[in-house]
């Protein structure tokens, strides 16, 4: 059975976009018309292939980039590999699958968590927040929260979007999963205001740190 190739599966890609979903994906900062049911049903058809899910990486293409990200083995990068593409995903959508469906199981995440959060670049930055959120709820040990909630206090009110949005995961992750820094997390997101004024659709709990701490809280208890 022939390998399927870049060119084919970019073709089927091209067939599959819908200008509709094109503009409202860009409202949002992605550039790409492919509904996302669409593209995990192709990738579910096509497996893994590592080798075929660089190529449509390489080919810049928001949606091949994706649908890349589904078939690939997030073991099989190396960490520069890793570094190289955290600083090409640019669209909301690419980072945030490339951080938490590749880096996330990847054998370097931890050495890359440390280099992107200290990184002058306030998307790879955002990464290592990212990552770090993720060992706040799962794997804590060794971590410094209250340093954590040092940087957080004197840093997020000021830092750009996507940076500050993780930042305020972390915090949020903080309060909710450790109860003896649950006051001052709660107080720091009380203070700094951070997403106060996101808007929320009803029935979801709102990214506003000490409102999203206090309901997560409620149902543990419940």
């Amino acid at each position: 059975m022939a390998e399927t190739t870049v060119a084919e599966v970019m073709a089927e890609l091209t067939t599959l976009a819908d200008p509709r979903i094109r503009e409202v994906n860009e409202r949002h900062g992605d550039d790409h018309g492919v509904n996302l049911g669409k593209l995990r049903a192709l990738a579910k058809r096509l497996k893994i292939q590592q080798e075929l899910a660089c190529g449509l990486w390489a080919t810049g293409d928001g949606a091949a980039r994706l649908l890349a990200l589904l078939i690939c083995r997030p073991k099989a990068f190396t960490r520069a590999e890793l570094d190289v593409m955290v600083r090409e995903a640019r669209t909301p959508k690419v980072h945030d699958w490339l951080v938490n469906y590749v880096v996330k199981k990847n054998p370097h995440a931890e050495e890359l968590r440390l280099a992107w959060s200290a990184d002058p670049d306030p998307v790879v930055a955002s990464a290592g927040w990212a990552l770090t959120a993720e060992r706040v709820t799962r794997r804590p040990e060794g971590l410094d929260l209250p340093g954590l909630l040092d940087v957080i206090e004197a840093e997020m009110k000021d830092a750009p979007g996507r940076l500050q949005w993780e930042m305020n995961t972390c915090l949020a992750q903080i309060g909710i999963e450790h109860a003896e820094h649950r006051p001052r997390a709660m107080a720091i997101g009380e203070r700094l205001e951070v997403l106060k004024d996101y808007p929320t659709s009803p029935g979801c709990t709102s990214p506003f740190a000490p409102v999203w701490i206090s309901e997560m809280v409620r149902r543990q208890a419940l």
